[in-house]
C-alpha cells in the first residue's frame, strides 16, 4: 500500500453512535479507526467530529449547515438514522434526507466518493433499554433493515463503501446477554468494546479506501 506522506484529514458525521456517548473519547469508533490506520501506517489525523445525540438527519443537515465553510477532506465517514427510525419516521423520508448528506458528504471528500465511508445502524432494539421501556424488538429491527437496506443502495449507486456493522450489534447481544460488556451505563449506547469491533470492520475498508487517490 502506497502511504501517503503527509497527514490525512478525516472527518466523521453522525450523531450519538459517532459523538460515542457515555465513552471516553478514546473509545469513539472514528477515534479507534483513526488510531488503527495509524498502527497500519497510514498518517491520519485525528477525526473532526460533527456529531451529537439525539440528532436525525436533518439535523445534522442544519449542524453541517452552521460549521460552514468545511473545506475539504480527504477522508470523511457518515453514520446517521437511528434517531429517525426512533421518533417514527418513514423510510422514504429517510432516503431522502440520507441521500443528501450522502452526496454532502462525496462533496466534503474533494468529490471523490471513494473516500467516504458509511456505517450502518446498529439495531437498539437489543438492548436493556429497549426492554426495559416495553418497545416492540421486531418491529425495531424491521425499520432499521429497512433504513439500512435503503442506505446502502444509496451507496452503491454512488460508489461509497458501506460497512454492516448492525450484525455485530445483533452477535454481541446474543452472545453475552443483552451486552452487558458491549454496552455503555445507560443500557443502550455502545461501550468502548463494542466501538472497537466496529472498528475492525472498518479497518480494511478504510485502508483499501485510502490507498486509492
Amino acid at each position: 500500500m502506497e502511504i501517503v506522506p503527509d497527514t490525512m484529514s478525516y472527518l466523521a458525521l453522525g450523531d450519538s453512535y459517532t459523538i460515542g456517548e457515555g465513552v471516553e473519547d478514546a473509545g469513539r469508533w472514528p477515534a479507534q479507526l483513526a488510531a488503527r490506520l495509524r498502527d497500519a501506517g497510514i498518517t491520519i489525523g485525528e477525526p473532526r467530529i460533527i456529531a451529537t445525540t439525539g440528532w436525525t438527519t436533518d439535523e445534522l443537515a442544519a449542524a453541517m449547515d452552521a460549521a460552514e465553510p468545511l473545506g475539504d477532506w480527504d477522508f470523511v465517514s457518515l453514520l446517521i438514522g437511528v434517531n429517525n427510525q426512533y421518533r417514527g419516521r418513514s423510510v422514504d423520508e429517510y432516503v431522502g434526507e440520507f441521500h443528501r448528506l450522502l452526496r454532502r458528504a462525496i462533496t466534503l471528500a474533494g468529490g471523490r466518493a471513494q473516500r467516504v465511508l458509511v456505517l450502518s445502524i446498529p439495531d437498539w432494539g437489543v438492548t436493556p433499554f429497549a426492554h426495559a421501556s416495553g418497545r416492540d424488538r421486531r418491529a425495531i429491527a424491521d425499520d432499521l433493515d429497512a433504513y439500512n437496506a435503503a442506505a446502502r443502495e444509496l451507496c452503491i449507486a454512488e460508489g461509497v463503501a458501506f460497512v454492516d456493522i448492525t450484525g455485530i450489534s445483533r452477535l454481541e447481544a446474543a452472545r453475552t446477554g443483552e451486552a452487558a460488556d458491549m454496552l455503555a451505563e445507560d443500557g443502550l449506547h455502545p461501550s468502548a468494546a463494542q466501538y472497537t469491533r466496529w472498528a475492525e470492520a472498518a479497518l480494511p475498508v478504510a485502508q483499501r479506501l485510502l490507498a486509492t487517490p
